[in-house]
């Protein structure tokens, strides 16, 4: 059985609105500086428009405010931009409305206001469970306050999702695996999982020119949001992100000063826990063992997966199972993320049709 086709998502960005709370990681320059209005109902028009010519086949459109604080915004200005989208809610061309919040702007009033309108998901800025680190984080904050906001939204029908960072201030290994634990306890419906990068501009520019802080590296962030991932997937927490997404400044060596970017991070973070599946399988099969060469099935679209960047993966296997040969078989009827392993006899009974190095 197919999943369900995910929804179209139109963006609307509403930079840095109704955010006046100044984070540690946050770039300040972007906004002092962004003189980026709000949009108004042309603009939005304009790419609801855009978008759904890419609707295809699938039923469900959303739209996500994006880039701010949304319940954070005057009540105004929250119900106006609420407002644009009732023309396209009317005549069923938008399905959903979805945003991101800080969670203490989750209260009983603003979601009284948001009553009447179609929400779809609410994703709440936790970053961290630990109050100590989120204090230092200048979140302005405490975990309480992601416990509430997520007690409320149980209480409507609506999709949950958290945001999480990897190397704030403060935090270090144990911490962090608690706080998802925590995080993952209050049963969230999704995820994304970001590691920190030190931006231009912000607080923690300073604290790293001054040595008062280390960013992780690339392998250490892949580690860590490694452990994070397999937390969430262990209590049936979709994980829909990991590691920022590409963008000019993310390219920008004078705007991300330090930090574990990569612009495929999510990918290497799947490509090691695949790495780790194909050990454990070896490792706990005594017929496996045994084999001269050892057949690696996977879905076509999980082939870069399995290899790893630049085949690093074939390259570790390789080194930790000298005595074995390695062949990669393609299978469509298993799932992403699924492998199976097949010995000599597999292949002599024919399974290796379709292997290859």
């Amino acid at each position: 059985m197919n999943p369900p086709e995910k929804p179209l998502i139109i963006p609307i960005f509403i930079p840095h609105s109704g955010c006046p709370h100044q984070c540690a990681f946050c770039n300040q320059s972007i906004i002092t500086q962004s003189a980026i209005p709000l949009p108004g109902p042309f603009e939005i028009k304009e790419v609801v428009s855009q978008y759904l010519k890419f609707k295809g086949r699938r039923e469900k459109v959303e739209i996500a405010f994006f880039g701010g604080n949304f319940l954070g915004l005057n009540r105004e200005t929250l119900l106006r931009l609420l407002d644009y989208t009732k023309p396209y809610i009317l005549e069923h061309k938008i399905h959903g409305i979805r945003f991101s919040t800080r969670p203490d702007t989750i209260t009983k009033e603003t979601l009284h206001l948001l009553a009447p309108y179609p929400i779809s998901a609410v994703e709440i800025g936790v970053q961290s469970m630990n109050d100590e680190v989120l204090f230092a984080s200048k979140r302005g904050h405490e975990s309480r306050s992601t416990i509430n906001a997520m007690a409320l939204l149980k209480q409507i029908p609506v999709k949950i999702g958290v945001q999480v960072m990897a190397g704030l201030p403060e935090d270090n290994e144990t911490l962090l695996l608690e706080s998802t634990r925590k995080i993952a306890g209050l049963s969230p419906d999704f995820a994304r999982i970001y590691p920190l990068m030190v931006l231009n501009g912000s607080m923690m520019e300073k604290w790293y020119t001054e040595g008062r802080y280390q960013p992780l590296n690339l392998s250490e962030a892949v580690r860590l949001v490694k452990e994070m991932y397999r937390i969430f997937r262990a209590a049936d927490v979709d994980v829909i992100r990991m590691g920022l997404q590409a963008s000019e400044m993310m390219e920008d060596p004078s705007m991300v000063l330090a930090g574990p970017w990569h612009p495929a991070f999510g990918h290497l973070v799947l490509s090691e826990i695949l790495y780790d599946t194909v050990c454990e399988k070896i490792d706990q099969d005594p017929d496996l063992l045994t084999s001269d060469a050892l057949i690696l099935t996977v879905h076509p679209r999980s082939l870069s997966r399995l290899r790893g960047e630049k085949n690093s993966n074939i390259k570790k296997l390789d080194m930790t199972y000298p005595k074995h040969e390695f062949l990669i078989r393609m299978d469509e009827n298993l799932s992403m993320g699924e492998i199976k392993i097949y010995g000599t006899d597999e292949m002599n009974k024919g399974k290796s049709a379709e292997c290859r190095r």
